[in-house]
C-alpha cells in the first residue's frame, strides 16, 4: 500500500500503474468533450455526453455525489471559475470561454484533468489569458522535481502570471491525487509559506492554476452552492494536469495522445 503521511502520499509501483490507466482514460475523455463543444449546446447536454463516454470506457465519474456535487463533470463558463453544474437552460454561445474539468474512477484509481476552450477563435486579452494560464501550468510542472518543494511549484506558476497583469485565484488550489480524488498535499498556485512539503518520487499531484482577467477574488454562487465566480465578473481560465514525481523530470500523466 502507499506510504501515507500527514501531509503527503507516496504511491506504490502497482498503484502508479493503476493511476496511469485512469489518467490516460480521463485525458481521452477530456479531449473528446472539448472537441464536441459548439454554439447552441447546453451544459446539460455536455454533462450527459460525459456520462455516456464514461459508460463506454467502463469508468465512473469521480465528481458525481462527491460532497453532494450533482454533475458528472464541472462545466464553468466565462466568469465561472470552477465547479459549474451542467444545466439544460445554460446555453453555450459563440465567444464563450468554457472550462471543462473531468474526473474518473477506474479500477479504484483516479484521473483528474481540466482544459479551457474558447468557442470560436480567441482574440486579444482572452487569447493571452488562455495562453498564460496554460503556460503557467507547464511552468509549475517544470518546477515539480525531486528536491524541490510544493512552494516552488506555486512560485513558478504565479511567477509566470504576474508579468501578464492577470491574477491567480488563491481560494482554490491543486492537490495530491491517485487513490482518492483529493489527497495531501494541497498545491497552491502561488508561493504559500505553508507549502513546505518536499517532493518525493511516487507522489502524484494534480496541478491546476485558475487565472482571472481581473481580480483574484471569487465567490460561490448562492443559488446552487457550488459554482465559483469572479467577484468582478471578469473572465477566468483553468487548466489541470496530473503529474508523477520521479527522480528526474515529472511525468505528465494526462497528456493528450496526439502530443
Amino acid at each position: 500500500m502507499s506510504a501515507s503521511k500527514d501531509n503527503y502520499v507516496v504511491h506504490t509501483a502497482v498503484e502508479i500503474e493503476g493511476i496511469r490507466g485512469a489518467a490516460k482514460t480521463v485525458a481521452g475523455v477530456r479531449e473528446a468533450l472539448c472537441g464536441s463543444i459548439r454554439p447552441g449546446m447546453s451544459t446539460g447536454e455536455l454533462d450527459r455526453l460525459a456520462r455516456d463516454l464514461f459508460a463506454e470506457q467502463g469508468v465512473a465519474s469521480a465528481f458525481l455525489n462527491y460532497r453532494g456535487f450533482p454533475g458528472q463533470i464541472c462545466i464553468s463558463i466565462n466568469d465561472e471559475v470552477v465547479h459549474g453544474i451542467g444545466d439544460d437552460t445554460r446555453i453555450i454561445r459563440m465567444g464563450d470561454l468554457v472550462k471543462v474539468d473531468v474526473g474518473v474512477k477506474k479500477n479504484n484509481f483516479i484521473g483528474d484533468t481540466a482544459k479551457t476552450v474558447c468557442v470560436g477563435p480567441p482574440t486579444g486579452r482572452v487569447a493571452e489569458l488562455m495562453k498564460a494560464t496554460e503556460e503557467s501550468l507547464m511552468a509549475g510542472i517544470a518546477a515539480a522535481v525531486y528536491g524541490n518543494t510544493v512552494y516552488d511549484i506555486g512560485r513558478a506558476i504565479e511567477g509566470h502570471i504576474k508579468p501578464t497583469g492577470f491574477s491567480v485565484v488563491r481560494d482554490f488550489v491543486g492537490h495530491g491525487c491517485g487513490v482518492t480524488l483529493h489527497e495531501p498535499p494541497e498545491v497552491p498556485n502561488y508561493p504559500s509559506p505553508k507549502a513546505k512539503e518536499k517532493l518525493r518520487p511516487g507522489m502524484v499531484l494534480a496541478l491546476e492554476p485558475m487565472v482571472n482577467l481581473g481580480t483574484p477574488k471569487v465567490k460561490i454562487d448562492a443559488e446552487d452552492g457550488w459554482t465559483v465566480r469572479t467577484t468582478d465578473g471578469s473572465l477566468s481560465a483553468h487548466y489541470e494536469h496530473m503529474i508523477l514525481i520521479t527522480d528526474g523530470k515529472p511525468e505528465i500523466l494526462t497528456w493528450p495522445k496526439s502530443a
